[in-house]
C-alpha cells in the first residue's frame, strides 16, 4: 500500500485511479472496500439507465476536470458517481456550482471513465472523435459523376464528420445492412440500419450535427447542398478493397426538422451468389432455369419492396449474360452494375420513361431484356409484344401473389389473349429472416395448432422438428441472414385457359394448387420443415396467402 501510496504522488493520481491504471487490484474489488469505508453505496454503472442520468446541470469541463459524474436528482440532492470519495474538492465545485447538496456513489473507476468520456464527448460534438484514422483515407466517389471533384463547402470537410458518416457506411456493409436512415428530429437525431428487414438504432449523435451529417452525404453523392426543399436522388460508389466496390442509392427528403436521407446499398456481388444461394426448392429452381432457356416470353417477379425482386432478376440476367446475347435494361434507378449488360437509368424529366426506353432497345437488335418495373398500360403494351415477337423480357410488378400479377395485367388493359401467350413463368416472393444456427432451439407446438396452421398430416408423420429463435453474440435476436421463400408459377395450358375466358385470381390460384405450383405459405411452411426459418417469421411475411 505504501508503495502504491508513493507512486500515485509520484503521478499526481489518485490512489484509486493508480491501483486500477497499474493492475494492482480489480476495480470491482477497490470499489467494493472504498465504499465499505467510507460508509458510501456502491453501483455498477453497467447496470445504470443511462437515459435516467440528469444532463446538462454540471459543467462537462467540471466532470472531466474532477472525474466525477452526476447520475440523478432528487429534489434538493444531487447523487453523484465516484471512485474516490476523498475528492472533497471535487464535491465541493459540483455543490457550488449546482446549489444542491452532494450524495456520493462509489463505482468502478475504469467505468466511471468511460462514462465521462461519452457524456464529453457528447457535450463537445465528439461522438465522432474516437475513429480509426484509415477511415479518412477510404475512396469515395458519386456514381456516375464519380469522376468530378467535391467541392468543400459549409464545413462539409470537418474531418470527425467525414470520419463518423465513413464508419457508418463501412458498418452497415461489414454486418450486412440493406438500407441506412439518417433521421432529424426536433431535439434529437438518430441513425438506423435495416438488417434482415427490421430497423434498430445504432447511434444518436449529437442533435446540432445534423445540418453537417446531411452536407456531408450531399457532397458524396454529388447532390445540391444548397437546395433543401425538395427530394434529391443520387449515389455514392464505396471502393472497400482494389477489387470490391459498393452503391449507394441515395434519397434527401425534407422533414419538418431537416433532410431525412436514406441509403440503399447495392452490393454487385449479390447478383454474383448463385441462384443455388437464394433459397428455390429444387423444382422451382428448374422451372425458372426453363424460363430462362427460353427465347421468347415474359418472366415477371412479383413481391413487395425490399422483398429481393432484383437480386431475383439479376440472378437470372447474369446466367443469361453471354458473349452471345445482348442484353438491355431500363431500370429507375439502375441498381446493380453488370459487366455486359447495357443499363439505362430512367429518367422522367427528360423523357426517358420506361416506354420510350422499350422503344429503343427494339431497334437495338435485343435478345434479353429487363424493365424494371412495369407501371402503366404503354410499358406493359410494348412489353408483351417484344415478349410474342423473339425477345425474352424481365420485369418486377407491385403484386401479392402469381395469380393476382395475371389480374392486375388484365386490368390494365392488356388482353387476355397477349396474357396467356406472353406470360411463361410468374415468381411471387418474399424474404425472410434465417434462424441462428448457433442458437437455434426445438419449441413444442400442439398438433392440432400445425394442422390450423397449413401442415397436412403427411407433413407430421415425417417427424419435422419445429424450431425458434433463442439470441447469442453471434446473430440478431436469434436470426442471422434472409432466405428466399417463393410461389413460382409456370403458366400452363390449364392455366392459359381460365385467363382466356377471363377467370378471377381466386379461379386461377385454385387451379395452380391442382397443378401442384406451392403458394407462399406452403413455400413458408417447406422452410420451417427444414429448420431454416420460424413459425413467426413465416407467419410475418406471408400473412394473409
Amino acid at each position: 500500500m505504501r508503495t502504491a501510496l508513493a507512486g500515485a504522488r509520484e503521478e499526481r493520481a489518485t490512489l484509486v485511479s493508480y491501483i486500477g491504471a497499474k493492475g494492482l487490484a480489480r476495480s470491482r474489488d477497490v470499489a467494493r472496500v472504498v465504499a465499505e469505508e467510507f460508509g458510501d453505496p456502491v453501483l455498477d454503472l453497467a447496470a445504470f439507465n443511462p437515459e435516467l442520468m440528469t444532463k446538462g446541470l454540471v459543467d462537462y469541463k467540471l466532470i472531466s476536470k474532477h472525474r466525477v459524474l452526476p447520475l440523478f436528482r432528487r429534489g434538493s440532492r444531487l447523487f453523484v458517481a465516484a471512485s474516490d470519495p476523498t475528492n472533497l474538492q471535487a464535491l465541493e465545485d459540483i455543490r457550488f456550482n449546482t446549489g444542491l447538496n452532494i450524495e456520493t456513489i462509489v463505482v468502478e473507476d475504469d467505468k466511471l471513465g468511460q462514462w465521462i468520456d461519452a457524456v464529453v464527448n457528447e457535450a463537445e460534438g465528439g461522438a465522432f472523435k474516437d475513429l480509426d484514422e484509415n477511415l479518412d483515407d477510404i475512396d469515395i466517389g458519386g456514381g456516375e459523376a464519380a469522376d468530378a471533384k467535391e467541392e468543400d463547402s459549409s464545413g462539409t470537410d470537418d474531418a470527425p464528420i467525414v470520419r463518423f458518416v465513413n464508419k457508418l457506411l463501412l458498418d452497415a456493409i461489414k454486418i450486412g445492412a440493406s438500407d441506412l436512415h439518417f433521421e432529424p428530429y426536433e431535439k434529437t437525431y438518430r441513425v438506423r440500419f435495416r438488417q434482415d428487414g427490421i430497423l434498430r438504432e445504432v447511434s444518436r449523435p449529437p442533435q446540432g450535427s445534423a445540418g453537417k451529417i446531411a452536407a456531408r452525404l450531399k457532397v458524396m453523392s454529388q447532390l445540391d447542398i444548397s437546395e433543401r426543399r425538395v427530394p434529391q436522388d443520387g449515389r455514392i460508389k464505396l471502393k472497400v478493397s482494389k477489387t470490391r466496390a459498393i452503391d449507394f442509392r441515395v434519397n434527401t427528403c425534407p422533414t419538418l426538422f431537416g433532410e431525412k436521407i436514406v441509403l440503399r446499398i447495392l452490393d454487385p456481388e449479390s447478383a454474383k451468389m448463385g441462384i443455388d444461394a437464394l433459397g428455390y426448392e429444387d423444382f422451382q429452381k428448374k422451372l425458372y432455369m426453363d424460363a430462362l432457356e427460353k427465347p421468347q416470353g415474359m418472366i415477371l417477379v412479383t413481391g413487395p419492396t425490399g422483398s429481393g425482386k432484383t437480386v431475383s432478376l439479376y440472378t437470372g440476367v447474369n446466367i443469361l449474360n453471354t458473349p452471345e446475347r445482348n442484353i438491355s435494361t431500363a431500370e429507375d434507378p439502375v441498381e446493380i452494375n453488370l459487366e455486359g449488360v447495357n443499363q439505362v437509368n430512367v429518367n422522367t424529366k427528360t423523357g426517358m420513361d420506361f416506354s420510350a426506353a422499350l422503344k429503343a432497345f427494339l431497334r437495338q437488335d435485343p435478345d434479353v431484356i429487363l424493365v424494371g418495373e412495369i407501371r402503366d398500360l404503354e410499358t406493359a403494351s410494348i412489353a408483351v409484344k417484344a415478349a410474342q415477337t423473339g425477345h425474352l423480357v424481365l420485369s418486377t410488378l407491385h403484386t401479392n401473389s402469381a395469380p393476382e400479377t395475371l389480374t392486375r395485367l388484365r386490368n390494365m388493359g392488356i388482353p387476355s389473349f397477349n396474357i396467356a401467350t406472353s406470360v411463361i413463368l410468374i415468381i411471387a416472393q418474399r424474404l425472410a429472416r434465417r434462424l441462428c444456427e448457433h442458437c437455434k432451439e426445438a419449441v413444442d407446438v400442439p398438433k392440432q395448432s400445425l394442422l390450423e396452421m397449413g401442415f397436412t398430416e403427411d407433413d407430421l408423420a415425417s417427424g419435422f422438428t419445429v424450431y425458434g429463435p433463442r439470441g447469442c453474440e453471434k446473430c440478431n435476436n436469434g436470426y442471422k441472414g434472409r432466405v428466399g421463400v417463393y410461389e413460382v408459377v409456370k403458366i400452363t395450358d390449364g392455366i392459359a385457359r381460365i385467363i382466356m375466358e377471363e377467370g378471377n385470381s381466386i379461379q386461377i390460384a385454385d387451379q395452380c394448387r391442382k397443378e401442384g405450383f406451392n403458394d407462399l405459405t406452403r413455400s413458408g411452411l417447406m422452410k420451417v420443415m427444414q429448420g431454416v426459418t420460424s413459425l413467426e417469421e413465416i407467419n410475418r411475411v406471408t400473412s394473409g396467402h
